[in-house]
């Protein structure tokens, strides 16, 4: 007999529906905290309890989302209902059943599940994986018995496979072969999960106290949060000024994206309040490195603290195994490495384009641009969100790209400043409100 720890605690009502759901695809979730994992991790071994020799399959992005969220789960679970492979990653049903778990690092980790037979999948986390992955383990689904076929999701709005899950199950645009019957959403919010309301109340603060769009995507479940202009925080009247002789004492600094496509450069004065002006810009096609290198000597006449650059520049290139960093120095140019973490840089730069009040109740964004630095200012205003990725902007068109690209290498060598704050200040802000400000504010 199962052991009855199987089924300790109770499902919440959307819960109940989505293991009660008997559509070929079931997505269940829309809002953060609403018990996606709990329903996926008891409706696998429910099943596989329920017919003989079942076949399932648990599967993540990552091995430590996989281990963290299943496998330690469903080992106190389970108990002595089913016997546990470390190596095989599977459990094993007294009834010939078997529940496996996996995760797909990259887009062709999927292949390996290839020629293997399910009854049931469970994916969970689905906007993390692409539509070639979904399509792919779909092929997988299938066997010589009678039991019923079904493949189930979690999901909440963004990540790298939003498209595709909004347009299935939120939109219902469906193509040729995808049956509209055969798919079911069961929306759940936080306020649904009774059991994280009372075990942690903070949480639904930490939602609060997120930018409008996330949290009108992670709390509300809205699904068209995370669409249209990539910077709605981008203001010209706000963030645009006329430029202004510079103080001599102010930092200077240099970032930029370079390609034969398009050498993108900005010159950024920071000052002693840690706030910056954009007053100079490099738009120009074509250059080779040393010519790229010249042209930045060239238009610096002023000294630079940081030259700023991707990581990719520090690539050995095979032809000639020298990097392009490398070349740059011997031009005269050293180069210091940015992050690249797109999302992270996505975020800080908001975090920069934010207004935020000064000492003297002001309120104005840490970051300005003279008027003059024209391309920075149309990409920044007019680049829109990734239909793929919506934590990601568009990569088309691809103009738009490289002046985004180039400030977002100079917020991420550089925090933003904190607001100058009056003496006799002191932080009032509940605990949760720190951990959502120090994760917006580079405190990862």
């Amino acid at each position: 007999m199962p052991s009855k720890e199987l089924y300790w605690g109770q499902p919440n009502e959307r819960q109940r529906l989505f293991l009660l759901a008997d559509k070929k695809f079931v997505a269940y979730g829309g809002a953060r905290g609403g018990g996606k994992s709990w329903a996926l991790r008891h409706k696998a071994p429910l099943m596989c309890l329920k017919y003989d020799g079942f076949r399932a399959l648990i599967i993540r992005r990552s091995y430590p989302e996989l281990r963290d969220n299943h496998i330690l789960p469903l080992l106190a679970m389970l108990g002595g209902a089913a016997s546990y492979s470390e190596t095989q990653k599977a459990f094993s049903f007294a009834n010939s059943s078997r529940l496996m778990l996996g995760y797909c690092d990259h887009e062709s980790d999927v292949t390996q599940y290839q020629g293997r037979e399910f009854d049931a999948i469970f994916m969970d986390e689905a906007t993390h994986f692409s539509f070639f992955q979904f399509t792919a383990l779909t092929a997988s689904l299938r066997g010589v018995n009678d039991y019923p076929k079904r493949f189930y999701l979690s999901c909440n709005p963004g990540g790298a496979g939003h498209a595709w899950v909004k347009r299935l199950f939120i939109d219902r645009e469906y193509q040729t072969g995808e049956n509209p019957d055969d798919y079911l959403f069961i929306p759940a919010k936080v306020y649904d999960n009774q059991a994280l309301m009372t075990k942690d109340p903070g949480y639904i603060n930490i939602l609060k106290a997120l930018p409008d769009d996330l949290r009108s995507a992670w709390l509300d479940g809205d699904w068209d949060a995370l669409s249209g202009r990539f910077f709605p925080e981008f203001d010209r009247e706000r963030h645009v000024t006329e430029p202004f002789v510079i103080p001599t004492d102010w930092t200077r600094y240099f970032c930029m994206d370079y390609g034969m496509d398009m050498l993108a450069g900005h010159w950024i004065a920071v000052d002693g309040m840690g706030r910056a002006y954009v007053y100079r810009e490099l738009h120009q096609s074509g250059l080779i490195i040393s010519e790229a290198a010249a042209k930045i000597k060239q238009m610096t006449t002023e000294p630079v603290e940081l030259f700023i650059a991707p990581p990719d520049m520090w690539n050995r290139r095979q032809e000639t195994g020298r990097s392009a960093a490398e070349i740059f120095a011997e031009n005269g140019i050293f180069l210091y490495k940015a992050g690249n973490n797109r999302n992270h840089g996505w975020m800080d730069l908001k975090e920069w384009l934010k207004p935020a009040p000064d000492s003297s109740g002001a309120v104005s964004p840490a970051i300005k641009i003279f008027s003059n630095c024209s391309e920075l200012i149309k990409s920044l205003a007019n680049i829109l969100r990734s239909e793929r990725d919506p934590t990601d902007c568009a990569d088309t068109p691809h103009e738009l790209t490289h002046h985004a690209d180039a400030l977002r290498y100079f917020v991420s060598a550089r925090p933003r400043p904190a607001p100058e704050l009056p003496e006799d200040f002191e932080d009032d802000r509940v605990p949760e409100q720190r951990q959502i400000d120090d994760l917006l504010n580079f405190g990862r």
